[in-house]
């Protein structure tokens, strides 16, 4: 098929208001001015960005639209993209009518006529506050990633992570150590043992407890088991339900471990006692006063050894 080429010149479209329609069709901030820095054109989306309808806007200068400070960088701007005629991009922050601040991406370029004189310059405003939100956003998780990577390698108990594929997402020298010199030897190799299979790292009681959160979402599973002649107590968590778990695995066998996780349990002990004993007193009702008396004399006296 042959096509008429002068059907498709800008030329043949006779009525001026279809190039409004299709600039307000466009859901940036779009305008035009002159040399002198007068509007000639914009779009519906300046509009609103302005806050201004066209009328007042189309004949006005950047000092009649918009405030001294942001009108001084615009005609700034301007004065330097005609003395280098080409394109320009900034960046810059627009004060809105809430008070509020929103970041932008200025884009510009200038307009020459049929005899290549520079005539004016076409721009564009693109939001970018909600990008720029989101990188200091991610800026900051990445920050805290990094100090969470820092104490986790430097913390002396074993750290192991695994995620869905039961890979090591990272895990610290600790554990390396608790689980031999092979494994010792892999992870200077492999910094973190990052992307290692889990199964093959760890004894098949552990791979299971972590499987087992895993798949099911729930909060924490820990037990006591006997590895290379140690006694370990593992704690298995949820990181990111059913997608990250973590294991803490701490050698009981070390002196200082074993006197805490000895009070530690004995506590647990003692706090379900008083619960059992201050039930039992409930229910012994008001024709056993003696009793609850002498009962709740005990919940007093552990509770005063918890304070000693």
């Amino acid at each position: 098929m042959i096509y008429d080429k002068k059907s498709f010149l800008p030329g043949n479209i006779k009525d001026p208001e279809f190039y409004q329609k299709i600039f307000d069709a466009l859901p940036i901030p779009i305008f035009y001015r002159d040399l002198k820095g007068v509007y000639q054109m914009c779009n519906k989306a300046h509009e609103e960005f302005s806050g201004k309808p066209r009328e007042q806007i189309i004949g006005q200068s950047v000092y009649d639209i918009h405030t001294k400070h942001m009108a001084e960088i615009y005609y700034h701007k301007d004065q330097e993209l005609l003395a280098n005629p080409d394109v320009q991009m900034y960046e810059t922050q627009v004060r809105q009518k809430d008070g509020s601040r929103m970041d932008v991406v200025i884009n510009k370029a200038t307009i020459h006529n049929n005899e290549g004189e520079v005539v004016g310059i076409v721009g564009s405003i693109n939001d970018v506050t909600k990008l720029k939100k989101t990188e200091l956003r991610l800026e900051k998780a990445q920050e805290s990633m990094e100090i969470s990577s820092h104490m986790l390698h430097k913390i002396n108990v074993g750290i192991i992570m695994m995620d869905e594929n039961h890979k090591v997402v990272d895990s610290n020298e600790s554990f390396a150590r608790l689980m031999g010199e092979e494994t010792t030897e892999l992870y200077e190799t492999i910094p973190g043992l990052k992307g290692a299979d889990v199964e093959v790292l760890v004894p098949e009681v552990i791979f299971k407890m972590m499987s087992s959160i895993l798949s099911s979402g729930e909060e924490i599973l820990e037990r006591d088991i006997k590895f290379s002649n140690k006694l370990l107590h593992i704690s298995v968590v949820t990181l990111y339900k059913q997608k990250v778990v973590g294991a803490v695995i701490r050698d009981m066998s070390a002196p200082l471990l074993v006197r805490d996780e000895i009070i530690n349990r004995a506590q647990r002990i003692k706090e379900q006692n008083i619960d059992t004993v201050q039930k039992i007193a409930h229910l012994l009702g008001e024709n056993a006063a003696e009793t609850e008396e002498l009962l709740n004399s005990i919940i007093q006296s552990y509770r005063y050894g918890d304070d000693q």
